[in-house]
């Protein structure tokens, strides 16, 4: 950090900005920040992860119904048809390209989720459960889609122990709990950091 952005840091004199370095900051420890940080640390990245919440009280723990993946637990499925239900659910304005991403490479996430450790519902051969939910077709709108994983009606709570649990195993992710950022560091145009305030204590970061 320069002496000029170091100076426009310091809000006020009688405060002292404690100051970390890190190769990555991820705001928000929900599932998506969390897969972020384990992203980014298995790429060797030095992760700093806050949150102004302990990351299992994160909202993602309030979500049920399931993700939706064409893996064909319960029957044939294909990403392609995945892809008609929600572009169709966009009402076509979804952008395609984005929505492609993300049917083809739904399956592997709920693969990965299950290899880190995500207690998916099960069939009684072993398979991950898929149940029917929100618009989901086989045959482009032929037939009802079962394709929806989830671990009961707690899903997101699964989820975010899964991902907060799997996050532990890394030493190059710092975890920030209960750190409310206030403000965003800009340096030529490019964001280089964070001003936090320590709920506990109410030191500046």
């Amino acid at each position: 950090m320069d002496k000029d952005l170091a100076c426009r840091t310091k809000r006020n004199a009688s405060y002292t900005i404690q100051q970390h370095k890190h190769d990555c900051l991820v705001i928000g420890a929900g599932g998506a920040g969390l897969r972020a940080a384990v992203g980014l640390a298995e790429a060797k990245f030095s992760v700093a992860l806050v949150s102004k919440l302990f990351p299992t009280r994160s909202h993602t723990i309030a979500a049920q119904g399931g993700m939706n993946a064409s893996i064909g637990s319960m029957h044939e499925d294909d990403w392609r048809w995945h892809f008609y239900d929600t572009v169709k659910g966009s009402d076509w304005l979804g952008d395609q390209d984005s929505i492609q991403y993300l049917t083809m490479n739904a399956p592997n996430c709920v693969f990965e989720l299950e290899n880190m450790g995500m207690p998916f519902s099960r069939t009684k051969d072993g398979k991950i459960y898929q149940r029917s939910f929100g618009g989901g077709t086989i045959k482009n709108g032929k037939e009802i889609a079962k394709r929806t994983c989830a671990v009961a009606d707690r899903t997101g709570h699964a989820l975010l122990h899964t991902l907060y649990g799997y996050t532990t195993k890394f030493k190059n992710i710092d975890l920030f709990s209960e750190y409310f950022v206030l403000d965003l560091l800009v340096q030529d145009e490019v964001i280089v950091g964070a001003l936090a305030l320590d709920m506990d204590d109410s030191s500046l970061h």
